[in-house]
């Protein structure tokens, strides 16, 4: 694993807008191509293989939280725990997932956190990073399948929807990333042979007549992709509603265990001393070094205090009320004085590529940047 400085494609920016990729340079500098990470085939296939094994470890996880009656771990809402352990017991199909990753490149990779409800960066993970490495090093491969992955399991998913089924794809109106995420997974399913159409979180509606979610045409809605994270439906007024089932939603509800970060400290309990998992907890006793403090429900770096000999670093938000993780500190990998972290995606049950953000300071945050990668 090295960094190598690039020198970018002088139309990168229509390039990137091609491929849907319009965010390119939101919050200044995004999207980076003046340098990009290179890796070795042995260095893919280890990190597909510690995918493939996290995942693993996630699923007997959830079926470890719902036998045992311990969603009162993960602050969600006490109405919601028949809902979630149903949508769990029922097999409800996943779509996709991004593991964040620690590794430099020696020894084995280590579970940062794992993005399993509203994973972003997918675009530049998929076409972006894709198109840029046919421009680029065309005599060369990506750990990247995202795209036809993504296409293979909506097929499969629209397998398990009634014959003609709409599947609306919705985000909140107020982000130009969502937005640009939710149209890309909608293409893909489009092209899988779904009936597709696109609606605004705040538009829809319900109906007491119909008993279900519509849409502005007073449509029910019976199947949704959201981009909108299930801690927030749960607590919106209308949430109550999702328990009366008129609604398939994708994500299902049993992703609420694997996007809180208290699905970290269970892990460790289950699996102690797995090479892919850092020591983690409810509280920071057991920890005797470094240590890193998250709150259960948070989003990009807000709250995260990063605790060391040598002085703390703290991230500001409005996160926390629901409890914490203590987490073992992890070094990054650091080249040049940036810090990276490997976004390693799951489709279905299958790795399916990885996307490369930088950031200034070892706390990944919404100021990060997005590098694209190959190997040789």
């Amino acid at each position: 694993m090295q960094r190598e400085p690039c020198t970018p494609r002088p139309d990168w920016q229509l390039r990137c807008e091609k491929a849907g990729f319009a965010y390119h340079s939101i919050g200044g500098t995004y999207w980076d191509e003046s340098a990009c990470y290179s890796f070795t085939a042995e260095e893919v296939d280890l990190l597909e293989s510690a995918t493939d094994e996290l995942h693993g470890l996630c699923l007997e996880a959830c079926d470890y939280i719902v036998q045992r009656g311990r969603l009162h771990d993960f602050a969600i809402p006490e109405a919601f725990w028949g809902y979630v352990a149903e949508s769990w017991r029922a097999e409800e199909p996943t779509l996709f997932g991004r593991f964040d990753l620690a590794w430099n490149g020696h020894g084995d990779p280590k579970l940062l956190e794992y993005n399993a409800d509203t994973p972003t960066a997918l675009v530049e993970a998929s076409v972006a990073q894709w198109f840029w490495l046919q421009d680029v090093f065309p005599a060369h491969d990506q750990f990247n399948s995202l795209h036809e992955r993504l296409i293979a399991r909506w097929g499969e998913l629209g397998e398990t929807l009634p014959e003609a089924t709409v599947v609306y794809f919705a985000c909140a109106r107020d982000s130009e990333e969502d937005l640009g995420n939710v149209q890309y997974l909608r293409d893909t399913a489009t092209q899988a042979g779904l009936v597709t159409q696109h609606i605004f979180v705040e538009d829809i509606g319900w109906s007491e007549e119909e008993g279900a979610f519509v849409d502005l045409g007073n449509l029910p809605i019976e199947a949704a992709f959201k981009l909108y994270p299930w801690e927030w439906l749960a607590r919106e007024s209308f949430g109550p509603h999702i328990l009366n089932r008129s609604c398939r939603w994708i994500e299902p509800a049993w992703k609420m265990l694997l996007s809180n970060k208290a699905i970290l400290a269970v892990l460790w309990e289950l699996f102690p001393g797995h090479a892919n998992l850092l020591p983690c907890y409810f509280d920071a006793g057991p920890l005797s070094g470094d240590y890193v403090r998250k709150p259960l429900l948070s989003r990009e770096g807000a709250n995260v205090s990063l605790r060391r000999r040598g002085g703390a670093m703290m991230t500001g938000g409005s996160y926390g009320a629901e409890g914490y993780v203590y987490q073992a500190l992890a070094p990054l990998a650091e080249f040049a004085e940036k810090y990276a972290v490997i976004g390693s995606w799951i489709v279905g049950d299958t790795p399916a590529g990885i996307g490369v953000r930088e950031d200034d300071t070892p706390i990944t945050s919404n100021t990060s940047r997005f590098l694209p990668h190959y190997f040789k």
